[in-house]
């Protein structure tokens, strides 16, 4: 399809994303930008929600991955969901009660100043590289099929990416996103069933047919009981999806900062578990149509590309589902990745001013002149990691995220869960130390592991840098109890 059309598709895209920022935008305070003034209607943050965690890692990397796991990431899946209701039960009322704007702001008075800081520049550190992963794919997308066409380098397509960002996000923050980013999920979910149904069509299958295809296949294999070195094996990843939910969601700035926009905690508690019923239907879809991919590959003699995130691009833009079907690829992955950076990009210029900063301690009109510096040198900060980022990756996009996880919010899971479920108190200076340590075990723990016991960690790396975590934080207090050692 012509370069042109598309470049006209993407224009009114974000034509349209802009004049939304510019109705919801008026107030430009930071109570607005910060958490929606309290007024979001639960219902659009849900939406925009499911947009957001799946981002345009998901939309490109869930279905290529069925060529090497089958359907096993859907156990993660149904950890997902059980990670929501804890989330629900456990961490929107405490975060309610204490009005935060900032969930970080917690560790400050339960943990100790210290402990706060480095929560929150663990978060800092985990979602700049997350968010500036997932849009490099996309923007290596765009570049590839259409930017390629005018020999627009990669960095200048970057750094259009990043300013169309920032102009719908720098005014009004989560009080426009709430609403872009439940178009951008729409939109994802309608080109996903419009793929779906291209390659259906092609396949010359009717609904029964598409369904019997799907369960007939030997990709469609859900489970994983039998190998307990298997990083697939069932319990590893059902129980790593809980806790990856609890960190990656119910720890995270991000996606909590809608949450605590809603009008009142049952309105948040409705919001997450429609969203995370919602999410498992979602990946359903993507992992079907993984299968679908690769069994019309099979019928049809297709040659496949070495890397299983360019199954899907190769499909859609090499002619072979139509000439159509780029312009809903083209939709689906710009919504996919544009809802997960805008917020993104909010929450961090939120946590950097509210947590390391302390700008709420400042006058009105001096602290919403920082968080505009903010937020501007946080664009700037992701322009530079995806360069950085496409200069190194050499591994599926989703898993390098999910393992960077495993380091980077298995400190914060730790430092949560000592604080809610202990009433100890830790050597507030010790803890910095305890929090790099920890990550610092589980590399070699992995690298010991695989050299020599023949066992690969998966994502349940991040419960044991959790749990590491966790128990230098009560042997810290035993310290203090026993007075053997002063802060």
């Amino acid at each position: 399809m012509n370069s042109y059309i598309i470049l006209l598709i993407i224009a009114a895209y974000f034509a349209l994303l802009l004049l939304i920022a510019w109705l919801t935008g008026r107030n430009n305070s930071n109570e607005a930008f910060f958490l929606g003034n309290r007024k979001s209607p639960w219902y659009i943050v849900s939406i925009g929600m499911v947009g957001t965690s799946l981002s345009g890692v998901t939309f490109v990397s869930v279905p290529g991955m069925v060529r090497t796991i089958d359907m096993t990431y859907m156990q993660t899946v149904f950890g997902f969901f059980v990670g929501y209701v804890i989330i629900a039960k456990i961490l929107l009322p405490l975060y309610y009660k204490l009005r935060l704007t900032s969930i970080y702001t917690y560790l400050g008075s339960r943990i100790g100043r210290r402990g706060y800081k480095t929560g929150a520049s663990f978060f800092l550190l985990s979602k700049v590289v997350g968010a500036a992963a997932r849009l490099y794919l996309v923007v290596l997308i765009l570049q590839t099929y259409v930017f390629s066409a005018w020999d627009i380098p990669f960095a200048v397509t970057t750094i259009l990416s990043i300013l169309l960002v920032w102009l719908y996000t720098f005014r009004s923050g989560v009080k426009t996103i709430i609403w872009t980013d439940t178009l951008q999920a729409i939109c994802l979910v309608a080109m996903l069933v419009v793929i779906i149904w291209q390659v259906k069509g092609k396949m010359g299958l009717d609904l029964g047919g598409m369904v019997q295809t799907l369960t007939e296949s030997p990709h469609f294999r859900i489970f994983e009981f039998g190998d307990w070195h298997s990083t697939q094996n069932f319990f590893k990843q059902f129980f790593s999806g809980i806790f990856i939910t609890i960190v990656m969601t119910g720890l995270d700035q991000d996606m909590m900062q809608k949450n605590l926009s809603c009008k009142s905690l049952r309105d948040a508690q409705k919001n997450m578990y429609t969203y995370g019923f919602a999410f498992t239907p979602v990946n359903f879809l993507f992992l079907s149509l993984g299968v679908l991919l690769l069994t019309l590959a099979g019928q049809q003699n297709i040659p496949l590309p070495a890397l299983s995130d360019d199954i899907l691009p190769m499909f859609c833009t090499s002619g072979i589902l139509g000439d159509s079907i780029l312009v809903f690829f083209t939709i689906g992955i710009i919504a996919a990745a544009f809802s997960s950076a805008d917020s993104a990009l909010t929450a961090l210029t939120t946590s950097f001013c509210v947590d390391i900063l302390g700008i709420e301690k400042e006058e009105a009109g001096k602290a919403t002149r920082i968080r505009l510096r903010v937020h501007l040198l946080i664009s700037a900060l992701f322009v530079v990691i995806i360069l950085a980022f496409k200069a190194i990756n050499n591994r599926s996009v989703i898993d390098a995220i999910y393992m960077i996880a495993s380091y980077t919010y298995g400190p914060l899971l730790g430092l949560f869960a000592f604080g809610l479920f202990t009433k100890r108190n830790p050597l507030d200076k010790y803890v910095p130390y305890i929090c790099i340590v920890s990550p610092l075990i589980c590399f070699a723990l992995d690298y010991i592991g695989k050299r020599y016991g023949g066992y690969t960690f998966g994502y349940e790396m991040l419960m044991v840098n959790g749990g590491l975590t966790f128990g230098g934080l009560y042997l810290s207090s035993l310290w203090r109890k026993k007075g053997s050692i002063h802060s």
